[in-house]
């Protein structure tokens, strides 16, 4: 092997800082590490989301439609953070360190940490007390609401705040984690390397199923454990894992490959956007070779690769080309004068947004999960067969997680080569062909969920049992919109960790991540806004409403057709979309 193959290309290093080698270093050597912190600090976060609404509703004694807003708004707080940890990651500390500190923020107060010159004091503001404080409100005496039976709390006002502090820390802390974690370990493949970059795409797939498995065991063995043996344990389990995800994470140092931080992203986008504002009477060349650009084989962005000029967005262009004012002034000052690879990072970006929005209302599909899917399930019966056994409603979503970890192999293994022959495409689908079938297929999981409903409030009005807690009908009917819905996030949600990171500039990768995660939070926000709509409209002149306390008066199958038309909605935007975007291209590599 030549001296120059025995290092990676695209700009990574070692732990010492030194140029980093691809036989000791990153690829799947170094992703169990990655992985596994991803595992645990997922069971961490499903452990408390799962059955969150449920403690909303019994232990804070809020309405089902206050108690759906709380979840999703938090659930929304959880996907908007991790765009403080991307900026962070992007422009300072580098993906490693914000993964490592935002870690440890999560689950536990520590000492000062000092490495290689960089001072994480900010842990010691002890934030990390978020899990500790949220598993003391559900344990504590005073802390803890004072219940009457299972189901029959009394919070004050004061233990009310208490678990949203908590909770709100907790949503600072995965801030850092989200956005970094898939990128991190997409990072440990060479895209200057063929065989390495054919891995990354398999990696997506491995790292969404790793996601599933800890919410596997979140969604069946934590929420069983909440129900039934006490929220104390129920909360404390999960601060227990994420200790384990910084230990796993530490492990593999010595084995990662490490990006170098390329500076503050937002300062360059403000820059071209101001270079290219102050030379808007200026022409832009026929010949785009004469816009600016290093000479050298890198672009003068650390950690990124120099990319090549577009047609789209030509107003941008103003900000690279050259002037006698700038020939004059020689001083190189970016607001004035980008290069053409700095241009294209902010095109970049904008292209990715159209892509971006269309995830929202997916996200507000997926949302139902954690809200909608758990209220019905608890009017339905819950004991499995003729047993004494009943299962927590908040638990079906098993069915989602099993559905994952059922669709991401017979995708990587079967559907992939299948598709590779007939389309000729390395990976069988582009990835927005597989995002494009992921919205499709959430469609029937909403008309699924409102069938499903539909024929529950028949038996309800045809027996009469307005007043049962629980209609006979068994909660496993929810199985196939639980299904539909793990097989539509394989195809959409996966699809859109790969694009994000792909299309995303080198240095921008990070933000790009969190850019996509902010769907399921706008998501999250924009189904907590349609129940606040609908509820103001439909309990007008004395109406119970669509999401009434009791369930059979209300009419959630309307709720879920609403999301079904705009999921129709959705998808047609996204075909359009699709035909018009123009993929990046990288030039050039880093070593």
């Amino acid at each position: 092997m030549a001296e120059e193959d025995v290092y990676t290309k695209d700009g990574t290093v070692d732990y010492l800082g030194n140029p980093a080698n691809r036989k000791e270093t990153g690829t799947w050597r170094a992703c169990p590490f990655i992985i596994g912190n991803e595992f645990c600090e997922r069971l961490a976060y499903y452990g408390m989301s799962s059955n969150l609404v449920l403690y909303f509703k019994h232990r804070l004694n809020h309405s089902s439609a206050t108690a759906t807003r709380n979840n999703l708004n938090w659930s929304g707080t959880c996907y908007i953070t991790p765009l403080i940890g991307a900026f962070v990651a992007d422009a300072y500390l580098g993906r490693y360190w914000t993964i490592a500190s935002f870690s440890t923020i999560y689950v536990a107060s520590l000492e000062r940490i000092n490495y290689s010159g960089i001072s994480l004091f900010y842990l010691e503001l002890q934030i990390s007390q978020g899990m500790t404080l949220l598993t003391m409100s559900a344990t504590v005496h005073g802390l803890r609401p004072e219940c009457y039976s299972k189901d029959h709390c009394h919070p004050t006002d004061g233990q009310t705040a208490v678990t949203f502090v908590a909770l709100y820390l907790i949503a600072l802390g995965t801030g850092g984690i989200k956005p970094c974690v898939s990128s991190y370990g997409a990072d440990q493949f060479d895209d200057a390397d063929e065989t390495e970059k054919r891995h990354k795409s398999s990696f997506f797939n491995w790292f969404y199923l790793s996601i599933n498995v800890g919410a596997l065991i979140a969604s069946s063995v934590l929420v069983w454990i909440q129900d039934n043996v006490s929220w104390g344990w129920g909360f404390g389990i999960p601060a227990i894992a994420m200790a384990i995800a910084v230990v796993s994470f530490f492990s593999g140092t010595k084995l990662f490959r490490y990006q170098k931080p390329g500076g503050s992203p937002l300062t360059r986008i403000c820059q071209v956007l101001v270079a290219s504002f102050r030379k808007h009477k200026v022409e832009v060349p026929a010949d785009k070779t004469l816009l600016h650009e290093t000479a050298d084989a890198e672009s003068n962005i650390k950690g990124s690769r120099k990319l090549d000029h577009t047609k789209e967005f030509s107003f941008l262009d103003k900000a690279a080309v050259e002037t006698e004012k700038d020939d004059i002034k020689g001083t190189g000052d970016p607001w004035n004068l980008c290069t053409v690879t700095q241009v294209e990072e902010l095109k970049a970006i904008i292209r990715l947004l159209p892509i971006w929005a269309t995830g929202i209302i997916f996200s507000a599909v997926y949302s139902q999960m954690g809200t909608l899917f758990v209220l019905q399930g608890e009017t339905m019966d819950k004991f499995v067969g003729n047993s004494t056994f009943e299962i927590p409603s908040a638990s079906l979503s098993i069915f989602d997680t099993l559905s994952v970890i059922f669709w991401v192999p017979v995708y990587d293994r079967i559907i992939v080569p299948v598709a590779r022959k007939f389309t000729g495409h390395k990976n069988g689908l582009t990835q927005l062909q597989r995002m494009g079938i992921g919205l499709f297929i959430s469609i029937f999981a909403m008309v699924s969920a409102a069938i499903l409903e539909l024929k529950r409030l028949q038996m309800v009005r045809n027996n009469n049992y307005y007043d049962l807690d629980s209609v006979p009908m068994s909660i496993f009917w929810q199985v196939p919109q639980y299904f539909l819905i793990g097989c539509a996030e394989v195809f959409t949600f996966i699809g859109q960790l790969e694009f994000f990171y792909d299309q995303a500039p080198d240095a921008m990768r990070s933000m790009c991540s969190a850019l996509s995660l902010t769907t399921v939070a706008l998501g999250n926000y924009l189904s907590s806004l349609l129940v606040t709509i609908v509820t103001s409209i439909s309990t007008n002149n004395g109406k119970a409403g669509w999401i009434p306390d009791n369930l059979n008066y209300g009419h959630i199958d309307y709720f879920f057709w609403l999301l079904g038309i705009l999921s129709v909605l959705n998808l047609g935007a996204f075909l359009l979309i699709s035909k018009w975007y123009t993929y990046k291209k990288a030039i050039g590599t880093l070593r």
